[in-house]
């Protein structure tokens, strides 16, 4: 009887040894993820500002933000090319997307992680969530 306790107490602590593991791997990538996006969308906010400093002294309006153009990347494409012209607006957007993407990010671990600890019905509600996420980014295209 006794060595059946040391055998469920030994299992406990592996358990719990994995759960916290992937806590500090799910904690780590979301702090990461937050500082990450905060660097870039306060460096291309300066950069921004730095290559046009009319925006600091007329009152340029926000209309000229949202609406499609040239002033923001609406687009990966017009992203990419914004990033590679090293133009802040774009760095700036990357860092919302980046933000944004955290999350997402986050879930597709936890999919690994619950694996990792080897239990079935939160690996298969996580990788659900994952798919309804990945869905709704592609259906919830913007026009």
């Amino acid at each position: 009887m006794n060595q059946r306790h040391t055998d469920q107490a030994t299992s406990e602590a592996i358990l719990e040894e994995k759960v916290r593991k992937v806590e500090l791997l799910i904690s780590n990538l979301l702090r990461f993820g937050v500082l990450a996006s905060l660097v870039l969308i306060v460096g291309g906010t300066v950069l921004l500002l730095a290559h046009h400093s009319e925006y600091l002294r007329s009152g340029v309006s926000f209309q000229r933000f949202v609406e499609p153009g040239d002033a923001v990347p609406h687009s990966l494409a017009g992203l990419a090319t914004g990033l590679k012209a090293f133009s802040g607006t774009a760095i700036a957007v990357l860092g919302i997307l980046l933000l944004i993407a955290t999350p997402v990010v986050r879930v597709g671990v936890s999919i690994f992680a619950f694996i990792y600890q080897h239990d079935r019905l939160y690996t298969v509600i996580t990788a659900t969530v994952f798919c309804l996420l990945l869905l709704s980014f592609v259906l919830g295209k913007v026009e």
